[in-house]
């Protein structure tokens, strides 16, 4: 049986978990950070292994945002730590810096509803789909999406959407489509005209429609 639908503001469920690190307790792991919870179908497989490698080097880029990365993948530390050795291989990688969680009877797949049914092994069983959720400091869910097990992930958007998450967190902005940091954002719908010199000093562009409302604000990034 699955486990309940998560939903973005919810609580995110705290895990004991083996890796090829060691034991972690996953609230414990994250201490005051971010974390990226990321799953995959199995080791030793294709695009899993370019995935990885590219998180592998993106590091230091979540290093700066206060993240941290976890993979997570249905088979066993061991074949985990075989595993990082192809991976380094492929990407030229010295080092791997961040923990694969062992999920070999598939236990937290279940429980964070990560199956895909469409998906199967050699022997029947469904394969992890490749989900991510963004888990804020408050252990909150922040986001989550699903990638069927064929279609790798773009790990540009994740890191794009981290950006977001956190400008949007502590400004009266929001994010337009296809935004990048540093970009034009959005001002709220909730902000009074008599707050935007205020909380925007630099001003704001009303774009004109048809309908004569005010509702499409420009600013510069906050």
């Amino acid at each position: 049986m699955s486990g309940k639908a998560l939903n973005i503001g919810d609580q995110f469920p705290n895990f004991q978990a083996v890796t090829n690190l060691g034991e972690i307790d996953f609230f414990e792991w994250m201490g005051d950070k971010w974390a990226i919870l990321f799953s995959h179908p199995a080791d030793f497989t294709p695009v899993c292994t370019t995935e990885l490698a590219r998180v592998a080097k993106l590091v230091p880029e979540f290093e700066k945002r206060n993240v941290k990365p976890i993979a997570l993948s249905c088979d066993s530390a061991e074949s985990h730590k075989a595993w990082i050795e192809d991976i380094k291989s492929y990407a030229n990688l010295s080092s791997f810096d961040y923990p694969i969680i062992a999920d070999d009877k598939r236990e937290l797949a279940l429980k964070l509803n990560m199956l895909d049914k469409a998906e199967l092994n050699a022997a029947g069983i469904p394969l992890t789909c490749r989900a991510v959720f963004i888990v804020d400091d408050m252990k909150k869910l922040r986001l989550s999406i699903l990638y069927p097990a064929t279609t790798g992930r773009n790990f540009d958007e994740i890191l794009r959407v981290v950006d977001s998450l956190k400008l949007t967190q502590t400004k009266s902005v929001a994010t337009p489509a296809d935004w990048k940091q540093g970009g034009q954002c959005m001002v709220l719908p909730t902000v009074q005209a008599a707050d935007v010199p205020k909380l925007f000093p630099k001003g704001i562009e009303i774009i004109p429609v048809p309908s004569g409302k005010s509702y499409l604000r420009m600013t510069e990034q906050p």
